[in-house]
């Protein structure tokens, strides 16, 4: 497959290196009706590392009750093997039960996942937002004796199906309790897509008045309502250097109706090397791995550059 380039224009306001958070193998898959094969998620990730992403989160030992789509975690991680491991194989916990499943496994580095709302956390935890960050202490304490390196998702951070739009204070008032428990970085999650530049520009000043600077945070942005790169290009004017992506736009909201699924890695990687970023990845293979993924599950690549790319080529 032959991928044609964009044109290179550096921005006065963009510079420097940019890490890819690549999310597809958890954040991706986790939402698909049918269970993928452990062997189909393991040759994804092979696949995502041949493309040159560093970062790469594998899994989530969170109950198989909760999402059937994961219980495969523990037997992926074998499948895997060193390649499943280390600081830049991220795995998600929920609990201390979680951890120690991930702990067994040998991993890295693990990612807990809070809600900015209430009515969220509820939902999705069973418990407040108080008690959350009450059940996570004891995961990241346990994470940070061991060496793992921790993330702590904000989800929610953007605005809520059911409590509509979160007052910047809030969320950031929930982003300083997660990060006093000992994280090494945030993830900033718009569950729902609907953040607009201003928003995020607003929420990271907020941040970093509170102490909470861009060189700790991450942003996961959905495309729901089409706002995810704009998104991620205004947090890059702000000097973060983290962005979620999932390779081939795979995931979605089920709390959001036409929900899009996240940035796509592909339409981050375009941007960047537009902007003379270099990011490592090779773009002609991450097209052909997300293509060969979309066959994997029926239906074509959300990706508006994956689309133009395999079409060009065909």
């Amino acid at each position: 497959m032959s991928v044609s380039l964009p044109h290179v224009v550096p921005s006065s306001s963009i510079g420097g290196p940019v890490t890819i958070y690549e999310v597809g193998p958890r954040d991706g898959l986790q939402n698909e009706q049918s269970v993928v094969p452990t062997e189909v998620k393991a040759e994804l990730v092979r696949r995502l590392v041949a493309a040159g992403l560093t970062t790469i989160e594998t899994t989530s030992f969170v109950s198989p009750r909760w999402v059937p789509q994961l219980a495969d975690a523990g037997e992926l991680l074998e499948s895997l093997g060193e390649a499943g491991r280390g600081a830049r194989r991220p795995v998600l916990v929920p609990n201390e039960r979680g951890l120690d499943r991930a702990l067994e496994h040998g991993v890295g580095a693990v990612a807990i996942f809070g809600s900015a709302t209430e009515t969220f956390a509820q939902r999705n935890l069973g418990r407040s937002v108080a008690e959350s960050v009450e059940m996570f202490a004891p995961v990241v304490k346990r994470a940070r004796d061991e060496d793992l390196w921790v993330r702590a998702y904000v989800s929610m951070a953007f605005g809520d199906p059911w409590e509509g739009p979160v007052p910047i204070p809030q969320v950031a008032d929930v982003c300083e309790r997660l990060m006093a428990l000992g994280a090494d970085q945030l993830s900033l999650g718009d569950t729902i897509g609907t953040g607009t530049p201003g928003h995020v520009e607003a929420l990271l000043a907020e941040l970093d008045a509170r102490g909470i600077g861009v060189e700790r945070i991450g942003v996961h942005f959905h495309d729901t309502y089409g706002q995810a790169l704009s998104n991620t290009m205004a947090a890059l004017r702000a000097g973060v250097r983290v962005v979620d992506a999932s390779t081939g736009g795979l995931g979605g909201c089920p709390y959001a109706k036409s929900a899009t699924g996240n940035l796509a890695t592909e339409d981050l990687v375009w941007a960047l090397h537009g902007l003379g970023i270099e990011t490592g990845v090779d773009l002609d293979a991450l097209v052909v791995t997300s293509v060969w993924m979309a066959e994997q599950l029926g239906r074509p690549a959300p990706s508006r550059v994956v689309k133009a790319l395999a079409g060009a080529d065909s």
